[in-house]
């Protein structure tokens, strides 16, 4: 399979697997909020499309940016402080979405697009960064998992780069 498009079907799988991730959160407020209403009112009643949506947008973006900052190494010699920027990267780009539906001409919005961009940046830079934490950290675990399920000894498995540095006190 060409390399393009095997990272175009990876940069669809993380953004479909964000959207369920933003969906059962959708749905875990849903639940709460059912059992104990809001006395200030309804801010958004479809929790789980207000946060699958980006979900799936960020998770996309994400893969955008880690496949342009991260392409000479491999995931797991990347860092989490890295893999989080890249991610908070991806929910900023994201929170553009509505001003250049606005900028093309295909939505009005009834505030100022710059007022709706400040609102969504904040919430999706740290979506974004939690996201892709835990993308990383779920990847690290599922490999660890595979190791001690392929009944590999440590010497087998190898060591990255920087483990090998790591290892030998240089950094």
């Amino acid at each position: 399979m060409k390399a393009w498009v095997r990272r175009i079907r990876g940069a669809l799988g993380l953004g479909v697997t964000w959207a369920a991730v933003g969906f059962f959160a959708g749905m875990v407020i849903e639940l709460i909020h059912n059992l104990w209403p809001n006395p200030l009112g309804e801010a958004v009643d479809i929790w789980p499309a207000a946060l699958a949506y980006p979900g799936f947008f960020g998770g996309v973006a994400f893969a955008a940016v880690l496949g342009i900052a991260g392409r000479r190494r491999r995931f797991d010699e990347l860092s989490l402080p890295a893999v989080a920027a890249w991610g908070a990267l991806g929910g900023l780009v994201v929170s553009l979405i509505p001003a250049i539906l606005v900028g093309i001409g295909w939505a009005t919005p009834n505030v100022p697009v710059w007022r709706i961009t400040l609102a969504l940046a904040g919430p999706f830079t740290i979506g974004g960064a939690l996201a892709a934490s835990g993308s990383l950290a779920l990847a690290r675990r599922a490999e660890d998992q595979e190791l001690l399920e392929g009944g590999l000894d440590v010497a087998d498995a190898g060591l990255s780069e920087r483990e090998k540095r790591e290892l030998l006190g240089g950094g």
